[in-house]
């Protein structure tokens, strides 16, 4: 449970229209108050946001179809200013697949697992000691279809979700109408079916 007082929010948007990035506000445990959200950092379609274990970086998904020119997603690693909670882009790397809708990170705050609905791939992403992201250590292309096909022609990851133990890790996938599972090794950074 969290202490009484006051925690900072954040809040990933869609950037299409008017929203910026993402935005922090305050929220009072205690009464229930908020305050006026803020901008924290501006940056495209981060959609779906992680905290580090330590509380030091935070984690987005950058909800794209192509970044540094080539055919996929981005995740982002920002430091978090004790004092303002405003965030500074550490690194981007490559999601490994088109459209990336949601990532965690692991309990040991080693390794980010995302999830990439467009491209249909779930990938790991190995966090440097100093939050940075390195590239991709483990990719992992989901098959198969589903019985509607306007909208399960083909993969759409939908999700990346670690057991209690973080030694499995598990996929549902909207498109190919299953869960996947995977064999997680946080020391290694790889997921095997």
């Amino acid at each position: 449970a969290a202490k009484p007082g006051p925690l900072t929010v954040y809040v990933g948007t869609y950037t299409d229209g008017t929203s910026r990035g993402i935005y922090r506000f305050t929220f009072d445990t205690a009464t229930g108050a908020t305050s006026e959200p803020v901008l924290a950092v501006e940056t495209k379609n981060p959609t779906f946001l992680a905290l580090h274990p330590s509380g030091r970086f935070l984690y987005a998904v950058g909800e794209v179809s192509s970044f540094e020119g080539a055919k996929t997603g981005a995740v982002s690693a920002f430091a978090i200013d004790a004092k303002t909670g405003d965030l500074t882009l550490l690194n981007q790397q490559p999601s490994e697949g088109t459209g990336p809708c949601h990532l965690v990170v692991d309990k040991t705050g080693r390794n980010v697992l995302v999830a990439n609905y467009g491209g249909g791939t779930v990938a790991v992403l190995p966090i440097g000691p100093d939050g940075r992201l390195k590239p991709a250590s483990s990719v992992r292309a989901h098959e198969g279809s589903g019985p509607n096909t306007g909208r399960q022609e083909k993969p759409h990851a939908h999700g990346i979700y670690l057991d209690a133990a973080e030694r499995f890790a598990f996929s549902p996938d909207l498109g190919a109408d299953r869960v996947f599972v995977y064999r997680f090794d946080a020391a290694k950074g790889t997921l095997e079916p």
